[in-house]
């Protein structure tokens, strides 16, 4: 798959757009995840000490499906009274002491989501097999595939949460875990769905960037800046979906060797990303010492 500086760089390519966001920062959201802001997560970031996730260690050996199971420690201060009250609302058709399990795991998955996504999946894995039947646990389960590398297992769990749902909010994601799989075609079929004309900006521009980055992937680099200058990029807003989208196209116009054209988009993304939420300035300081 051609470079479009997918995880090629520190501060770059944190997600499988690349589009060089920060994950640490306001994470890119996994594209998806992110732009869908704060009501979308497990836990509000601030309910629980980030150190309070693990739990004692346990001792006793078991097998590895037990231990999925069992999913990761999880410590007293966890309560399960921490989740968001919509996604906890999903869970009242569980028997008690099952829903504070499930809930448990995943308030730890979202305190975990950005440090350590590889134990935030395994948190929402074992909120899965106690509640596969739900949807909220199975996009839980997706978007934490997705933060931690695991696109195969994103795009079953979160195909899994539409059917049940009916949701297209997935959309994004689904298209990027395609192209993170060598599937740029198939990433293109997803963009193209009659769904995204209805999207609100910030999922919108989500989808506009895989767009750009399945065309990157084919070699198909006019088309990718086409299909990024068809978006707003000159929006008045400063909104993150804004900052990622003007990356997108500086990064694309750089890959198309168009240098000055690249550094003043790089620019422009600095004067609206305030909460440096891309590494765009560091390529702004790269390209003027070149």
């Amino acid at each position: 798959m051609p470079d479009d500086s997918r995880g090629s760089r520190s501060g770059r390519g944190s997600n499988a757009s690349g589009d060089g966001s920060r994950r640490s920062a306001a994470a890119a959201e996994p594209p998806f995840s992110r732009a869908r802001g704060d009501d979308r997560r497990f836990v509000p970031r601030s309910s629980v000490p980030r150190n309070a996730a693990a739990g004692p260690v346990r001792r006793r050996d078991r097998t590895e499906e037990q231990a999925r199971y069992d999913g990761p420690p999880l410590a007293e201060s966890i309560t399960g009274k921490e989740l968001d009250r919509a996604v906890a609302q999903q869970l009242r058709g569980l028997p008690d002491k099952l829903a504070v399990r499930v809930a448990r795991h995943l308030v730890a998955a979202g305190l975990l989501l950005d440090t350590d996504p590889q134990a935030a999946y395994q948190h929402t894995l074992a909120a899965r097999g106690r509640a596969a039947r739900i949807a909220v646990v199975r996009e839980a389960c997706g978007e934490a595939a997705y933060a931690a590398g695991e696109y195969a297992d994103a795009l079953s769990e979160l195909r899994a949460a539409k059917r049940m749902n009916g949701s297209q909010a997935y959309l994004a994601v689904l298209a990027d875990c395609e192209r993170a799989l060598g599937r740029p075609e198939r990433a293109l079929a997803l963009t193209r769905s009659p769904a995204v004309a209805g999207f609100e900006p910030a999922l919108k521009a989500e989808v506009t960037i895989v767009e750009a980055g399945a065309r990157r992937d084919l070699g198909e680099l006019d088309a990718a800046l086409r299909t990024l200058e068809n978006a707003p990029l000159r929006s008045q807003s400063r909104a993150d979906w804004v900052v990622r989208l003007r990356y997108a196209y500086a990064d694309t116009l750089l890959a198309a060797g168009r240098r000055g054209d690249a550094l003043e988009w790089f620019h422009r993304t600095v004067a609206v990303d305030a909460d440096e939420i891309t590494d765009a300035a560091d390529r702004v300081g790269e390209l003027e010492l070149r």
